[in-house]
């Protein structure tokens, strides 16, 4: 089984399509399928993972996309953006050089409770 079937099946099941979404598989299938714009038998074979089966990358964009999957951009931009408020900290000539330490400690902190 590929590791992109795999991801899908899972998003499928877990995120897309939960159990408590209907009352049997069937129709978390048939619901999966609507959202997805997917046939009901693409659908199936996906969450079976049937090995016959290639996700294109455009279904993978549309499962990614319905899972609510995101990469680091927007993460990677928040984070430079702290980095970049870091050294304006740092760079200042204040007297007391462990507030810059303490507030960057305090967005990092705040940055890992978020996850």
């Amino acid at each position: 089984m590929s590791r992109s079937l795999k991801f899908v099946q899972k998003c499928l099941r877990e995120i897309i399509s939960p159990p408590g979404r209907a009352a049997n598989v069937e129709s978390r299938i048939r619901l999966a399928a609507h959202d997805l714009g997917w046939s009901f038998t693409r659908t199936k074979d996906a969450w079976y993972a049937d090995p016959r089966v290639s996700i294109d990358s455009e279904e993978m964009r549309v499962v990614e996309e319905k899972a609510g999957v995101r990469y680091g951009a927007d993460e990677l931009q928040a984070v430079e953006e702290l980095i970049r408020r870091a050294d304006a900290l740092l760079k200042r000539p204040d007297a007391d050089r462990f507030r810059p330490f303490v507030a960057a400690f305090r967005v990092l902190a705040g940055t890992l409770d978020r996850t």
